[in-house]
């Protein structure tokens, strides 16, 4: 069975517009695929507990094949189990907004916690980084109030939304991904008709990635 996390990292929840295509998407491909398993993370509800001294000693512990003290054991444990309900899933799907050119820090928080070597990554002397997940896809669902491609840049904005998210996705291993973007939200002539078209293409392409998952 196929499982989806579905990442909201908006506090708007309903009323936010990367979360209104990501439904979109994510409802066209449940109808594709009924059999679909979903797992909601709302990243504003959910605790993330502080990336600490503690953890990161542990982190350099991993990376440097020493043991952790009972003290890092018990920090690294609470990463593994936040990062193991990222890695259990095949597919993601991630409602971000743009936030001061990038991410909101909801979610860069998140991935601090998360992307740990032995967990999404490795590293070696001679090639350098590696990732550790394998067969998995991304859908990223992007919004922004004034950024968009074309537009003149930085004068309306620079778009470090998708270039960190896959910067980091292919770091560890996710290199097959596909982005929806639903920019500007604001400097638009017909808001309404505009969102209209980021649904009707979320639904394409949910289409299209249900075809694939039927082979």
């Amino acid at each position: 069975m196929t499982k989806l996390l579905f990442i909201q990292a908006s506090p708007r929840g309903e009323q936010s517009k990367s979360i209104q295509v990501a439904q979109a998407y994510l409802d066209a491909l449940k109808a594709a695929k009924p059999a679909l398993e979903v797992d909601v993370l709302f990243l504003w509800e959910v605790e993330l507990p502080a990336f600490d001294g503690d953890k990161t000693a542990a982190k350099v512990a991993v990376m440097l094949g020493q043991e952790q003290s009972a003290v890092q054991k018990t920090a690294w444990d609470q990463v593994v189990e936040i990062a193991s309900r990222f890695m259990s899933a095949d597919r993601y799907l991630f409602a971000v907004p743009m936030w001061n050119g990038g991410i909101p820090y909801r979610l860069k928080h998140y991935i601090d916690i998360i992307h740990q070597p032995g967990l999404l990554w490795g590293l070696k002397p001679e090639t350098g980084y590696f990732g550790l997940l394998e067969n998995k896809h991304a859908t990223l669902v992007l919004t922004a109030g004034a950024y968009a491609g074309g537009r003149p840049s930085p004068a309306f904005g620079v778009d470090h939304q998708s270039t960190y998210l896959r910067s980091w996705l292919n770091q560890a291993g996710v290199t097959a991904i596909d982005d929806l973007r639903f920019q500007p939200t604001l400097l638009t002539a017909d808001p309404q008709g505009a969102l209209a078209q980021a649904t009707q293409a979320a639904v394409e392409l949910a289409e299209a990635h249900a075809r694939v998952l039927a082979r």
